[in-house]
């Protein structure tokens, strides 16, 4: 794959050394080389999708290339949390939040040809509904389950109760999706990119194909791992996946709907796991951006010419705590001991970008529902020390899960943060084995089953409500935080079926202050994540919820 960019390293980095802005065109080298004019842009991703059909997946690495191909019924405004239209023009609800009605866009077309009409989108929902076998799996399934519950027929026992009743078409241009009680992930749940739209004659292609397997062993079903297949409305269409060399195609689709159309042929992504491998291909002139820049890399790239910009914060990274693992974490002692071992401040100085917080709870104040009211615990080993001691656990042994070959918004460099806080827990005693795993399947998989002490993991919100937050963690019993606390579960219940914004607002404060008591884990940061770009291209409107659209880049 040629990629349109400067025509050599050399003189890119020679022109910046001089305080040139580099401004030839994109197509040049395409031009030299293959008598052309087209113009690709490449980006630099953290890791491979796992899948075309975003259906399936539940990263952020596949929404990013997946977002550029398929559309949902609604989205977020540009570089914004605010929820706006998408695919539907305009939207409502009935009083009990059951029944909501998605007036559709008029003149929209999928890549294979054909037509959105309500039909489609209902045929869409009730896929999901109906589906069966692995497909059950939270490895696939995860956001149908968060947002709409379980299945037409469960098949475990640990499967939520479905929320979704049903969707009908009243008309041609009209879709209305009924759910049984009312929820605080709607409206914002039909923005995930997970309920994205897809081509019917799409659907019956993957009709013919089934996701096999169970527990760590699944396998996506073919139509998903290689392009042909997948058929969406959005600005691109997905024409290749070179998975030996985790690179994915995509092209402008131009009989594109909607007002933005791509501004540049062909859009690349390719992976590249390692944070400084990705800058060094974005100076050497081989990539023309890329996510998540370390912040030390932050003022060298500002200083070279390069764009930067910066995201607001809308993110929590946090040590979780699986009390089930160990009994020692049932003590409410222990997990305040761990809290005040942890030297916070100084993951934030060291590891994150200007702008990044202490957390003192799992919401960063971005979000309504943000308490200044909860239990802090500031760094103090003697503390930390006097409350192992209490607990008879002055010879404690952990085993600390982290994530390899991965960075993401809210976790720049995973090994370095782990370091840093193993070098904490070592400080009062606490005896640590370090668990490096493989992000994707293997660090989510077993942090979800409950197969760490303690582990880092964190959230970058989906949409603007507190739920998206605090249900994630703490809506029900999970084998991630293996523990019982009806009273908090109860009162979560109680927040995600109240219709009243500001009521539900208040629970979220009082849900807060009551899981700051509890400490089922640590808060440790919101970040606020950089991403990279050359100098010779219009990036897109950067995004709090990392959503950025492709289709606004262009070449100056």
């Amino acid at each position: 794959m040629r990629i349109a960019r400067p025509r050599a390293a050399k003189m890119f980095a020679a022109a910046l050394a001089i305080g040139l802005i580099v401004t030839g065109c994109a197509s040049e080298r395409d031009d030299e080389e293959s008598g052309g004019d087209s113009e690709t842009f490449v980006f630099g991703a953290a890791g491979d999708p796992a899948s075309l059909d975003p259906s399936l997946a539940s990263d952020g690495e596949t929404f990013r290339v997946t977002r550029q191909a398929f559309e949902t019924l609604l989205d977020h405004e540009p570089g914004g949390t605010e929820l706006v239209g998408g695919l539907a023009e305009s939207w409502e609800s009935n009083p009990e939040g059951t029944e909501w009605t998605f007036h559709l866009q008029d003149g929209v077309t999928f890549h294979d040809g054909e037509a959105l009409t309500g039909e489609v989108v209902c045929a869409n929902y009730d896929r999901w509904y109906n589906w069966t076998g692995t497909y059950q799996n939270t490895t696939i399934s995860y956001y149908w389950q968060s947002v709409f519950g379980g299945f037409a027929q469960n098949e475990s026992e640990e499967t939520p109760e479905p929320n979704y009743v049903g969707c009908t078409a009243p008309d041609e241009h009209t879709a209305v999706i009924e759910v049984a009680e009312p929820s605080a992930n709607y409206p914002g749940g039909f923005s995930l990119q997970a309920f994205s739209i897809h081509s019917p004659k799409a659907l019956e292609a993957y009709a013919e194909e089934e996701a096999t397997g169970e527990g760590e062993n699944i396998t996506f079903p073919g139509y998903s791992q290689e392009a042909g297949t997948v058929a969406g409305t959005g600005p691109f269409e997905i024409t290749g996946w070179n998975k030996g060399n985790g690179e994915v195609t995509l092209a402008r689709f131009d009989d594109y709907w909607g007002e933005q159309k791509a501004g540049v042929d062909e859009l690349v992504f390719r992976t590249i796991p390692e944070e400084d491998a990705r800058r060094q291909a974005l100076q050497a002139g081989d990539i023309h951006g890329y996510d998540l820049v370390a912040p030390a890399d932050v003022a060298t790239l500002s200083g070279e010419g390069f764009q930067v910009p910066t995201r607001d914060v809308f993110n929590i990274l946090y040590l979780g705590i699986t009390q089930e693992s160990n009994p020692a974490l049932e003590e409410p002692d222990v997990r305040r001991a761990i809290a005040h071992a942890l030297d916070r401040e100084n993951i934030v100085n060291t590891q994150l970008p200007e702008g990044g917080v202490v957390a003192t709870q799992f919401m960063p104040d971005t979000v309504e529902g943000y308490s200044e009211n909860v239990t802090t615990y500031e760094h103090d080993p003697e503390l930390a020390q006097q409350l192992l001691a209490d607990a008879g656990q002055e010879d404690l042994t952990l085993d600390f899960c982290y994530p390899t070959e991965v960075t993401r918004p809210y976790m720049p460099a995973p090994a370095d943060i782990y370091e840093l806080l193993k070098s904490d827990l070592e400080a009062v005693g606490i005896t640590v084995n370090p668990v490096p795993l493989k992000w994707n399947p293997d660090y989510t998989e077993t942090t979800r089953d409950g197969g760490c002490n303690i582990y880092l993991l964190g959230w970058t919100g989906d949409f603007n409500d507190g739920f998206n937050f605090l249900g994630t963690w703490f809506a029900d019993y999970s084998k991630e935080w293996g523990f019982e606390n009806q009273e908090l579960f109860d009162l979560m219940e109680q927040a995600q079926t109240e219709p009243d914004e500001a009521t539900r607002v208040g629970l979220y404060q009082q849900i807060n202050e009551m899981v700051m008591d509890y400490l089922p884990g640590v808060p440790i940061s919101s970040s606020p994540p950089s991403i990279a770009f050359s100098a010779d291209v219009n990036p897109p409107t950067v995004s709090p919820l990392t959503q950025e659209n492709f289709a606004e880049v262009s070449f100056k």
